[in-house]
């Protein structure tokens, strides 16, 4: 047994097609419709891009630096590090972790000086917590540890006791600003340096030379221009550390429960250490592009806003072309709840309708940029835009538009509610 339909729901569904005589109604209607399309488009094409982006950067931060950074309250730097790195390994979650060095030198070549971050690490662990050993493009990073041999003239003959300059491992655009590559050798400087014999006040800059090992490329920019690693024992010469390091690098299995993570490694360390999280450390850069994403989509519903407009003339119209039929709906004992039902579901029909097409419009949008705009990696650092569109962004955007659309017939439902039936019928 069917069960027939609300007659609310039938004499909307004819009200949106018009009559012969009135095509500009029907004309409304689509545009009205496209309007919706379009907006709803726009809406899931650029906060798919938003996303993309986000997420790029994001796997481009989490490839160069650690989850989670361990450091010591009170002090620069760490003491009896493999201990705690092996505290911090038992805590949950926790897959791996290894110290590292911090400072900011000078880096001189041949052609060149350049302030960079210098950064020392253990070549064997690094590669457990962050993903430096995939991003090298030329040498090796084991050859961190195991140094390079000097420069000999051609035909120089090498020496028996011969001892390995230290090796040092640039990012590609630092490379190739210094001009120094796989081989040669360049000068590390630091401020900071042991006291003068001439004037106890003054501090003579320590300076020492390094081979250049290996040149890695991590996609960011920032890092491949500013930073350079080499390994502990030589950070630790070189800026007298003794047996300490800066802090701890910690990889964790679940990249957004990284905060959580940190406040139960503080909690087995204990004071005085503390740990911050990758989203603490890289805090103003995701809140600008969280901000740009919220005001994008803010801007773009102006879209389906302008396309509720047309929504609203579209009942409008309907609702003076109609009067005759109200009034007799009304006579025949129609309510005003079931008058404003009626013009209610037009609004609805075009904003479903609107959705429907939007999202495989938004989806086709997305897919034709992504496959056909290329760029030259070299100058842009991506290949492509990336994408990445979250269901919980497309729910959103439907609902939006649909929410829209609805709110926009309200006021021609209830132009059409208040209508006398006396006054429509007086002249027929």
């Amino acid at each position: 047994m069917t069960v027939p339909l609300p007659y609310e729901i039938f004499v909307g569904l004819r009200y949106l097609r018009a009559k012969r005589r009135h095509r500009t109604i029907s004309l409304n209607t689509i545009v009205s419709v496209a309007g919706i399309t379009l907006g709803v488009a726009a809406l899931i094409g650029t906060l798919g891009i938003m996303t993309g982006f986000k997420e790029d950067l994001q796997a481009k931060i989490l490839g160069t630096t650690s989850h989670i950074v361990v450091q010591d309250r009170t002090k620069d730097n760490l003491s009896e590090y493999d201990a705690l790195v092996a505290r911090v390994q038992t805590v949950p979650h926790v897959l791996a972790a290894t110290p590292f060095i911090f400072r900011q030198v000078l880096l001189t070549s041949r052609s060149a000086v350049q302030g960079i971050v210098l950064r020392g690490i253990d070549p064997a662990r690094e590669v457990r917590v962050t993903e430096l050993g995939g991003n090298i493009k030329a040498g090796r990073l084991e050859d961190l540890a195991a140094g390079a041999s000097p420069v000999r003239a051609e035909g120089e003959p090498a020496q028996p006791a011969e001892t390995k300059v230290p090796g040092i491992m640039l990012g590609k655009e630092l490379s190739l600003r210094l001009g120094a590559f796989v081989g040669d050798q360049v000068n590390i400087v630091s401020p900071v340096g042991p006291p003068s014999a001439l004037a106890s006040i003054a501090a003579t800059p320590k300076i020492r030379t390094f081979t250049v090992v290996a040149v890695f490329e991590s996609g960011m920019y920032e890092y491949d221009a500013s930073l350079a690693y080499i390994s502990i024992p030589e950070a630790q010469k070189f800026f007298n550390m003794g047996d300490s390091v800066t802090g701890i690098e910690v990889k964790v299995d679940d990249i957004f429960q990284a905060a959580d993570i940190a406040r139960s490694i503080e909690t087995t360390l204990g004071v005085p250490y503390w740990a911050r999280d990758w989203m603490q450390l890289n805090r103003n850069l995701f809140s600008a592009l969280k901000l740009e994403k919220t005001m994008m989509f803010l801007l773009l519903v102006l879209i389906t806003i302008v396309a509720s407009f047309n929504i609203v003339s579209t009942l409008t119209m309907i609702v003076t072309e109609k009067q005759r039929e109200i009034a007799i709906l009304k006579a025949m004992g129609a309510t005003r709840q079931a008058i404003m039902r009626i013009f209610m579901l037009n609004g609805l029909v075009i904003g479903l309708t609107g959705t429907v097409f939007g999202i495989p419009l938004g989806y086709t949008f997305l897919w034709l940029i992504e496959r056909y705009w290329t760029f030259d990696p070299t100058v842009y650092y991506i290949s492509h835009i990336p994408v990445h569109v979250q269901a919980l962004d497309v729910i959103l955007v439907s609902f939006t538009a649909v929410l829209i659309s609805f709110s926009a017939t309200l006021y021609p439902s209830w132009q059409a509610a208040k209508l006398d039936p006396a006054a429509a019928l007086r002249y027929e």
